[in-house]
C-alpha cells in the first residue's frame, strides 16, 4: 500500500528535521526551538537595543543596590541569557528549568514596581512553558 501521508499541523520542521510524531513530541519541538532561541537573541538584544531598552525594565530598587549601572547589569543579563538559550539547545532537561528559574526572577523584578504587570504576566506564560519544556524534556532528551 502506498504511503499516503500528507502533511498536518503536526508536521513541524525542528532542526532540519520534519516531526511526524505524538502531538507531545510536537509541542517538545516547538518548545525546545522557542526556548533556544528567544533568550538568545534577547540576550544580544541587551547589547544593541534594536527590541527595546532594556535598562528601563530593571526595577529601581535593584538598580540602586547593584555595584554596576543599570546598563552593565543588563549587558550582564544578557550574557547570561546567551548561556542559557546554548544550554536549553544541548541539553534542554537541564536550560528549561534554568530559563524557567530566571524567568521567575524577572517576574520577581517586574511586579515589585508599576508599570510592566502587563509584561510579569506574559514572562509567566512563558515561565510556565519553559516548564513544560522540562517536564516534557524527561521523554525526550536522554
Amino acid at each position: 500500500m502506498a504511503n499516503t501521508h500528507s502533511a498536518t499541523f503536526h508536521d513541524v520542521p525542528v532542526a532540519g528535521q520534519v516531526m511526524s510524531q505524538s502531538p507531545a513530541r510536537t509541542a517538545y519541538g516547538i518548545l525546545h526551538f522557542t526556548f533556544t532561541v528567544a533568550p538568545i537573541v534577547a540576550g544580544l538584544d541587551k547589547f544593541f537595543h534594536l527590541l527595546a531598552n532594556w535598562d528601563m525594565y530593571l526595577a529601581p530598587w535593584i538598580a540602586g543596590i547593584l555595584p554596576l549601572s543599570a546598563h552593565a547589569f543588563m549587558m550582564l543579563v544578557g550574557a547570561i541569557e546567551i548561556i542559557a538559550g546554548l544550554i536549553v539547545a544541548f541539553r534542554p532537561k537541564v536550560g528549561a528549568w534554568i530559563v524557567c528559574a530566571w524567568l521567575f526572577g524577572i517576574i520577581i523584578n517586574l511586579v515589585t514596581y508599576p508599570g510592566f504587570f502587563d509584561i510579569a504576566l506574559r514572562d509567566l506564560g512563558l515561565c510556565l512553558a519553559a516548564a513544560a519544556l522540562g517536564v516534557l524534556s524527561r521523554e525526550w532528551d536522554r
